[in-house]
């Protein structure tokens, strides 16, 4: 470790010396205490809301906090959350915590079963839960809970009678009641709450195997918020929270930096009503995972393809090509060359500016990716429209991100480089190590794994490739595991192929296949959204995604698109025989984790005829 990084390291961490999340809570509440905090959709348009200030926010975290300790909640105990993206999932997070617990959000499409593994392995003792969906599943498998004393639900109407019940208004008015009698028990709570604590347990999203309990710190947590916006990446504003809670991303930004900032937080609890509930809130910052930018474009570009003004479509493609040719041209280490700040203040002025309010990203002044690297043609056509989207780097067990590019250093196909104060270098076999103040303690109840996923000099490996270049930016070839193994032996990213596949607005998903195989097969999917719409413009008569899928037309451009991504693919990487299926992955059917990655292992699984039937014949 070199004497910069640990100067850097010191420099941050005298900010944060000995706090906590409750202790930047408190000073938010003192400080702009009128300001306002958590908003909830008050009307079924998404235009109305219902907002709690900072001040609000912590005396109801402090009253909920009275009412977990009412209910016997002990330090360190686990608290289950399986709400949507809303205000009272913040409430109970940060209560949990306040009291001494260890919140832990559940992704809510979770099967019963699934669950039970999860509340097992953490030992949850307190359930919050949203409605009548998610205590169905819990009833099926509590009497394999024996330590869940209490379950809290939110929807009164779905709340059964019995002593284990509790509706979210009775325990609010416990929680009141007990705090009014003597905040005395929540004050000791929360100063017992130290640096090296739990802040939350989050699982992994199991693309392989069980989910993972990784333990995150609040001196993690606090380290993050402070590089981030050392970074210029962490100012208040407005928000919209629409991932799951239980992603690390949609965690940092919609809880622990609008606690620290003062954000303006605006719920989106479906995420299909995202893009109205944008329009609404005007948020100031947005973060997408690659599909749903992708998602964005291809909803853009349907729209496009459907103006019928040529001249219309001209103006835009000329302002589009000003957009890109600026955003590229400030990328790290160049400078716009002479003009074309003038010429693309004036594109945006007539063109560009309109559209991106017509998205509601209008104010929007940084956009961020992660998850998975953007592609580069996602990348670009948003820098047509004006947009630098910042990729960043990061996973569940780094607190996050750990690399970044930044308003002022950026270059585009990478996620940035290192944060101040962590190292990173790449291993002989190309895979990314990191180590530093954001990597997590370990795995709950895992030690092997843990020891597996941090090395005996403290180095935490990724699992991913990647190439550090001359100027400390980082790029991500693929996932270790995940790379094609040809029967010629060739190593092939099957992200690579798939990333040029789902370019095409119609393909809304993409795996590449071609391990132990004499070649490269696909199997791919229409946009659920798109495709209907595009079959219109199209002279396509409009069925079910289906009917779509065996159209011809349909398949003749999903033909072409697969000739398209060939194209700019060495041979060994090229697709040589496809199928368009007739369904939409999704997280609900299994294919997707809850961020919309793939399960590339159940989609094996499940459409093995599928791809046996590609290397038939």
């Amino acid at each position: 470790m070199t004497t910069e990084i640990l100067r850097q390291r010191a420099e941050l961490e005298s900010d944060i010396d000995g706090q906590t999340v409750c202790d930047l809570l408190r000073a938010t509440a003192e400080n702009s205490g009128d300001a306002p905090a958590l908003s909830n959709h008050a009307s079924g348009d998404g235009t109305g809301w219902r907002t709690l200030t900072w001040a609000e926010t912590r005396q109801r975290v402090l009253e909920l906090a009275a009412g977990f300790a009412a209910l016997g909640l002990a330090k360190g105990e686990r608290v289950a959350l399986m709400l949507p993206n809303c205000a009272e999932h913040v409430l109970a997070d940060l209560s949990a915590m306040h009291a001494g617990g260890t919140p832990v959000t559940f992704y809510a499409t979770l099967a019963a079963d699934q669950i039970a593994y999860v509340a097992g392995d953490c030992d949850a003792r307190i359930a919050v839960l949203d409605g009548a969906g998610e205590l169905a599943r819990w009833q099926q498998i509590i009497d394999r809970l024996p330590g869940v004393k209490k379950i809290i639900v939110r929807d009164p109407a779905a709340c059964p009678a019995g002593d284990q019940y509790l509706t979210w208004d009775a325990f609010a008015a416990l929680g009141r009641e007990r705090l009014a009698a003597g905040p005395g028990d929540v004050t000791a709570r929360i100063a017992a709450v130290r640096p090296e604590d739990p802040v939350t347990l989050l699982y992994t999203s199991g693309t392989t195997g069980n989910p993972k309990g990784v333990l995150l710190t609040h001196h993690n947590v606090l380290y993050e918020v402070v590089v981030t916006i050392a970074n210029g990446l962490g100012a208040g504003g407005r928000w919209v929270s629409y991932l799951p809670l239980a992603h690390i991303a949609e965690r940092m930004l919609t809880i622990y930096l609008p606690v620290a900032t003062g954000t303006h937080v605006h719920f989106c609890p479906v995420p299909t009503e995202l893009i109205g509930t944008v329009g609404a809130a005007k948020p100031t910052s947005f973060f997408g995972v690659p599909r749903v930018w992708e998602k964005i474009r291809a909803g853009i570009q349907a729209l496009l393809t459907m103006e019928q003004d040529e001249s219309r479509r001209e103006e835009v493609a000329r302002a589009m090509d000003t957009g890109r040719r600026y955003i590229e041209s400030r990328q790290f280490g160049h400078t716009a060359p002479p003009g074309l700040d003038e010429e693309f203040a004036r594109a945006d002025q007539a063109v560009l500016g309109p559209i991106r309010s017509l998205l509601g990203l209008g104010e929007a002044a940084t956009v961020f990716s992660a998850a998975a690297p953007l592609p580069a043609d996602v990348s670009a056509f948003f820098a047509g429209l004006g947009m630098t989207i910042l990729d960043v780097y990061g996973m569940t067990e780094t607190t996050g991100a750990f690399t970044a590019n930044t308003p002022d250093a950026y270059r585009l196909g990478t996620v940035g480089r290192v944060f101040r104060g962590m190292e990173a270098r790449i291993a002989e076999d190309g895979e990314i190590c990191v180590r530093g103040p954001l990597t997590t303690p370990g795995y709950l109840n895992l030690p092997e794994q843990t020891a597996a996923l941090i090395d005996a000099d403290g180095w935490l490996h990724t699992g991913d490739i990647g190439r550090l270049d001359d100027d400390g930016f980082l790029s991500v070839v693929d996932r270790k595991k995940e790379l094609i193994i040809t029967a010629g032996g060739e190593n092939i990213s099957p992200a690579a192929i798939e990333n040029l596949l789902v370019a095409h607005p119609l393909i809304g998903q993409a795996l590449a296949f071609g391990d132990m195989r004499p070649y490269v097969v696909a199997l791919l999917t229409l946009d659920g959204e798109v495709a209907p719409a595009w079959a219109k413009a199209h002279g396509v008569e409009a069925g079910s995604l289906a009917e779509l899928a065996a159209d011809p037309v349909v398949l003749a451009a999903v033909g072409g698109a697969v000739t398209a991504a060939n194209e700019r693919l060495a041979r060994v990487q090229q697709v040589k025989r496809w199928r368009l299926l007739p369904v939409e992955w999704t997280a609900d059917t299994e294919e997707l984790t809850p961020t919309l990655k793939l399960k590339r292992r159940i989609v094996h699984a499940k459409y093995a005829d599928d791809i046996d039937g590609l290397y038939a014949g």
